[in-house]
C-alpha cells in the first residue's frame, strides 16, 4: 500500500505508537503523534520524535488529530475514549498498529492470541522455528512493536506475533497465515462494558480475514471456544489434553503427539521440557500444530520444545533464601493465570495478590487457594477487595506494597515454602507495567 504523502495521526507515544510513527515516516507519510501523558513520563519518546523530526503533542488530543487520512491507535487507548468517538463521528478510519504494519509485511505472520499463555507460546514458537533454522521475528505485545521490524522481514521469514484483544479491536484487513486462539476466559472486562461476549468476539476476529489456504489453531479443551461457532474459511486444527483430537496435537501418558489424517506421530516427552505445568503443555501443543503445518520435522520440534527455558515474569524462579523459594509471576494479570500458577506447585504457598482490579471474580481460584495457600498478602488499589473476599477463608493481610509483603514472608514462611507474586491484576496502580512490577519484586528479593 502506498502511503506516501498521507497524513496519519497516531494516538499514544509508547512502544507501538513510536514504532508506527517511525514506519510512517520511512514510507513517506506525514505522521503526527498525540498522547495524553505528561512530558516527564514521555521524555525518552519525545527525544526520539524530535530526532526524527516528527510532529507531536503531549498532555492533550487537539483538533489536529482529526486532520488526517486515517488514525492509528495504540492498545492503551480505550475504545470509548472521546478522541476515538469523535473520529468515528467525523468518519475517519481508525486502525491498530498491527493492522498498519501488516500492510507492509512480506513474510509469514503467525498471530497468537488468548487470555493466557500468549507470551510463552509466542516466545516458544519463535524459539522452535529459529532453532530449526527458520528466521523468525518476535513482535507485537512482546519483543518489538510490529512496525519496528516489519521492513526487515523478508519473504522467507516468519513473524511470531503476540496479539491482544485491544489490537484486534481495530483491524480491518489483518490476515495472518496462521492464527492461534489459546483460550478465552473473562479478562479486561472493564474495557468491554463488562460484557464477556464483546471480549470473546474481539478474540475471534483474529481469523475473520483468513482464506482456505490459511490455518486456524484452537484449544479443544477451552469451554468458551467449545461453545462458539467460529466463522472462518481457513483449515481448523486443534490441540488439547482432555478431549479427543481429529487433526492436531494432544497429550497421552505424558507424551506429546501430532495426529494427522493417517497416523499419530510422537514429538517429545513432556517431562523432558524445561517449562512445567499443564498450561505449558497446552502452549507446547499449540506450537506443535503450527510448526508441523510449516513443515518442521518431529525431531526439530522436539528439540526446540526441550531447549526452551521460559520467559521472564512468568513463573520465573528468582532466588532461594533459607529454603524459601521466591517466584515472579508478575505477568499473571487475571484470575485464570493465578489458577494455573497455583496448580504448578506442590509446595505450600504465600501468595502476593492484588493491583489494579479489572472486574475480577475470585470464585474460580477459591478451592486451590484454600488447598495450597498458607497466607495471602493483599497489595495495591484492590487490596481491600482481596481482603474482603479471602480473609474468612484463608489467612489474609493487607500489606499494600510488594516490599512489605516480602518482608512479612521472610519472617513467616518456612523451609520448603514458596513466596509467589501472582497478582491477578493489572499493574498500573503502582507500576508502569507488569514488567516493572516484576523487576521491583526481583530487585527486592535479590537484595536480601
Amino acid at each position: 500500500m502506498n502511503i506516501q504523502g498521507k497524513k496519519i495521526s497516531i494516538l499514544g507515544a509508547v512502544r507501538s505508537g513510536i514504532g508506527a510513527a517511525k514506519l510512517a515516516k520511512q514510507l513517506g507519510a506525514i505522521p503526527f503523534v498525540s498522547d495524553m501523558s505528561s512530558m516527564e513520563k514521555l521524555s525518552d519518546q519525545i527525544k526520539q520524535l524530535e530526532e526524527l523530526n516528527i510532529e507531536y503533542e503531549i498532555e492533550a488530543h487537539s483538533e489536529k488529530v482529526f486532520d488526517a487520512d486515517f488514525i492509528i491507535t495504540s492498545p492503551g487507548v480505550p475504545g470509548n475514549a472521546p478522541v476515538l468517538l469523535k473520529a468515528k463521528e467525523k468518519c475517519i478510519d481508525v486502525i491498530s498498529e498491527i493492522e498498519f504494519a501488516s500492510w507492509f509485511c512480506k513474510g509469514t505472520i503467525i498471530a497468537i492470541t488468548g487470555t493466557n499463555g500468549k507470551t510463552t507460546t509466542t516466545s516458544l514458537c519463535a524459539h522452535v522455528l529459529n532453532e530449526a533454522g527458520y528466521k523468525t521475528y518476535l513482535a507485537g505485545n512482546i519483543g518489538f512493536a510490529f512496525s519496528e521490524i516489519v521492513l526487515d522481514v523478508e519473504e522467507s521469514d516468519y513473524v511470531a506475533l503476540e496479539v491482544s484483544s485491544f489490537q484486534l479491536d481495530h483491524i480491518s484487513k489483518f490476515r495472518p497465515k496462521y492464527a492461534m486462539i489459546l483460550n478465552i476466559t473473562p479478562d479486561h472486562l472493564d474495557r468491554y462494558d463488562f460484557d464477556f461476549n464483546k471480549y470473546v468476539n474481539s478474540k475471534l476476529s483474529i481469523s475473520m480475514n483468513q482464506i482456505e489456504s490459511d490455518c486456524l489453531i484452537t484449544n479443544v479443551d477451552d469451554r468458551t471456544l467449545g461453545l462458539r461457532s467460529i466463522n472462518t474459511q481457513s483449515e481448523l486444527i486443534q490441540f488439547g489434553i482432555e478431549n479427543k483430537i481429529v487433526l492436531g496435537a494432544y497429550l497421552l501418558e505424558d507424551k506429546l503427539y501430532f495426529k494427522n489424517i493417517e497416523q499419530s506421530e510422537f514429538i517429545c516427552d513432556s517431562q523432558s521440557m524445561q517449562i512445567k505445568g499443564e498450561h505449558n503443555i497446552q502452549n507446547a501443543l499449540a506450537v506443535i500444530c503450527v510448526t508441523k503445518k510449516i513443515g518442521l520435522t518431529n525431531v526439530e520440534i522436539g528439540n526446540g520444545l526441550k531447549s526452551f527455558s521460559g520467559v521472564e515474569h512468568r513463573l520465573e524462579f528468582v532466588k532461594e533464601i533459607n529454603g524459601i523459594s521466591f517466584i515472579n509471576d508478575s505477568k499473571a494479570t487475571n484470575v485464570d493465570s493465578v489458577w494455573f500458577a497455583i496448580r504448578s506447585f506442590d509446595r505450600p504457598l504465600y501468595l502476593i495478590l492484588g493491583g489494579k482490579d479489572k472486574g475480577n471474580n475470585y470464585d474460580q481460584i477459591l478451592e486451590p487457594v484454600k488447598k495450597h495457600v498458607k497466607k495471602i498478602y493483599a497489595i495495591g488499589s484492590s487490596a481491600e477487595k482481596v481482603y474482603e473476599y479471602f480473609h474468612s477463608r484463608v489467612e489474609t493481610e493487607i500489606t499494600d506494597t510488594i516490599e512489605k509483603s516480602i518482608d512479612k514472608s521472610i519472617k513467616e514462611a518456612e523451609n520448603g515454602d514458596i513466596v509467589l507474586l501472582s497478582p491477578a491484576c493489572a499493574s498500573f496502580d503502582q507500576f508502569n507495567s507488569y514488567e516493572h512490577r516484576g523487576e521491583v519484586f526481583k530487585k527486592i528479593v535479590n537484595s536480601l
